[in-house]
């Protein structure tokens, strides 16, 4: 490891050099099944071909000119994402975390055009993850994440994951907005009911509130629909995409209702990156491939044969895994054993994942995989689960 890099992360000893589909290869050429997909970011896997194409022709075209003009491929972008969900304007940017920041932004914005200034708080969930910024960081309130870096950005009140009764409680005529991620990610791929997102969306109405989905982490396809809260009939006000919609490549968006957006007139936000001429040519071969007819119903069979490989897994070995947790192709094994030498040990065998809270294994393949490579991760995980249950 370097000492030239900030000491943040807990690499593990590993340098790739390639990849190609769902595979990843080591400097060494050892090749890894990669179910984690860089967080839930690869969502087409490694060195598409339709993305490498896009990427490469628009390099040899223009890389940077800043939002001070027009970028085809930006409206282009925006047009289609609005054209497959409730959203109606769009802002890009390159990260989830400042997706985030775009949708606490419209939040107040919106309030503040409707006379209501002292609208600005959004009560949120425990167990949130919304990114690495003071406000994300504050939204979600984890003390972990936020040690040190004190005091919080004021303006977020956090109530119990699916308890509505606190939620109502925690109504103020300071309170702006709710804000949920469909899918908890790092809190323990934990999936909000389709029932629990339209009680939200039924107390927003009711209070005057916007709804907010996170959906960095669950959305573009990685359910098994375009975005998460389809399966619920649920739709939010405001919503921040970001991962998947780059397969790859840094790309955010913050899509929202014309209500809210048409509130963030000229000057109220800006990136100097975000909707650059490559991010927008990656993210539109991306909903090439995910809006082709054929595409998400495969990613939801392959999802359901992966959870029924899972269930039987967990079965298999009680002394060793719970339970299988989430939707689609975002999906949790809750262990009994530290999910950490879980980890490491399916590592070691050729299988990359990650962990989450609530001592969780995370799998989060690429879309494009097949039957092939869920069977390939089970027999690993089989392995893994009887030797870790022999060594208790």
């Amino acid at each position: 490891m370097s000492d030239a890099l900030m000491p943040t992360y807990a690499r593990a000893e590993l340098a790739f050099e390639r990849g190609q589909g769902p595979y990843l290869f080591d400097v060494e050429g050892r090749r890894y099944l990669d179910f984690a997909a860089g967080i839930a970011v690869n969502s087409l896997g490694h060195a598409h071909p339709h993305l490498v194409a896009a990427l490469s022709g628009q390099a040899a075209k223009l890389w940077h000119c800043s939002n001070l003009y027009r970028i085809p491929e930006g409206e282009r972008l925006a047009e289609r994402l609005c054209a497959a969900s409730f959203a109606e304007r769009v802002f890009f940017c390159n990260s989830g975390a400042e997706a985030m920041e775009c949708s606490f932004k419209a939040v107040r914005r919106h309030h503040d055009a409707r006379g209501a200034p002292e609208r600005y708080r959004i009560v949120t969930l425990t167990g949130a993850f919304h990114g690495r910024t003071l406000a994300t960081l504050s939204a979600a309130a984890n003390p972990k994440h936020l040690a040190g870096f004190t005091p919080a950005v004021d303006g977020f009140d956090q109530v119990a994951f699916d308890n509505m009764n606190e939620l109502r409680a925690a109504i103020t005529p300071e309170t702006a907005a709710v804000l949920i991620e469909p899918v908890q990610g790092e809190g323990g791929i934990r999936v909000a009911s389709p029932e629990y997102l339209k009680a939200l969306r039924q107390v927003c109405d009711e209070f005057g509130l916007l709804l907010v989905f996170d959906e960095v982490q669950c959305g573009v396809g990685r359910t098994g629909r375009f975005f998460a809260y389809e399966s619920a009939g649920a739709a939010p006000d405001v919503m921040a995409v970001a991962k998947g919609l780059g397969g790859g490549f840094p790309v955010g968006a913050c899509l929202t209702t014309s209500a809210v957006g048409d509130c963030m007139t000229g000057g109220s936000h800006g990136s100097t990156f975000g909707g650059n001429p490559l991010a927008m040519a990656v993210a539109n071969a991306v909903l090439d491939v995910v809006l082709a007819d054929g595409f998400l119903p495969r990613v939801a069979e392959i999802a359901g044969l992966l959870r029924a490989r899972l269930e039987a897994l967990v079965a298999r070995h009680p002394d060793v895994l719970t339970e299988v947790r989430g939707a689609g192709l975002l999906l949790g094994l809750r262990c009994k054993v530290a999910n950490r030498d879980v980890l490491d040990a399916v590592r070691a065998e050729g299988l990359l994942a990650v962990t989450a809270g609530d001592n969780v294994l995370r799998l989060a393949p690429p879309l494009i995989i097949d039957d092939s490579h869920v069977e390939e991760a089970v027999d690993i995980l089989d392995r893994v689960c009887g030797g870790l249950a022999g060594s208790n």
